[in-house]
């Protein structure tokens, strides 16, 4: 009788002890479940976050101007350390928009490339760039403050700048232009405070006067 009584207790001390154990390996194995996919997630941007349009794969690899090295620098600093857009950087210096620029917080600018400054003809493009107050317009008019847009926006996007009117965005896919003609080259590029989309042309804002308007 004795013996089995003792039997008795050393099962239900033996269950009692090994139950912690299971607990904790359960336990253990939730965590290690509950943490791994927002880890994976955090690792892997979902492709509406990353760079697009036809124009990204002529940007460099790596260096400057590229996707990868203005993702660590101001918006300022990327457009002067990218080659392809050294007629803007000029233009923003000679504005003093440098420090506009650097203060920007979730924002976006259109970086028109050197080919679209061309694309305006030299007279066109000299009444810009030598007429201060008319070229702090155009540049304005290429940042969107505090708002940094999303690819998803862009089908029917209505925006406004900096300068004070308003710019549209249209198209599908890969495919989208600003104002109904103006390609978006490539988009979406991080840096520390704004997204870059480089476009393919020089955006004029309304209020532009008749020497700097593109149909002049």
């Amino acid at each position: 009788m004795n013996s089995v009584r003792i039997r008795t207790v050393a099962i239900t001390v033996a269950a009692a002890l090994s139950l912690p154990l299971s607990l904790g390996t359960v336990t253990a194995q939730a965590s290690s479940s509950d943490s791994s996919p927002s880890a994976t997630n955090a690792a892997s941007p979902s492709a509406s976050e990353q760079p697009f349009g036809p124009g990204c794969s002529s940007l460099p690899q790596s260096g400057n101007g590229s996707a990868a090295q203005m993702a660590h620098e101001n918006v300022t600093t990327a457009v002067n350390n990218n080659p392809n857009l050294s007629m803007l950087a000029d233009a923003i210096k000679k504005t003093d928009l440098a420090n506009t620029l650097k203060g920007l917080k979730g924002s976006t600018v259109f970086a028109p490339t050197n080919d679209a400054f061309n694309k305006l003809g030299t007279a066109k493009r000299d009444a810009i760039l030598n007429d201060s107050a008319q070229l702090k317009k155009v540049l304005t008019y290429h940042v969107v403050e505090n708002k940094k847009i999303t690819k998803a926006e862009l089908p029917h996007g209505t925006f406004t700048t900096l300068e004070g009117s308003t710019l549209t965005t249209s198209g599908s896919g890969d495919s989208f232009k600003v104002n109904g003609s103006v390609p978006i080259a490539c988009g979406n590029i991080p840096t520390q405070n704004a997204a870059v989309y480089i476009v393919d042309g020089v955006l004029v804002p309304p209020t532009a006067t008749p020497s700097t308007s593109p149909s002049a």
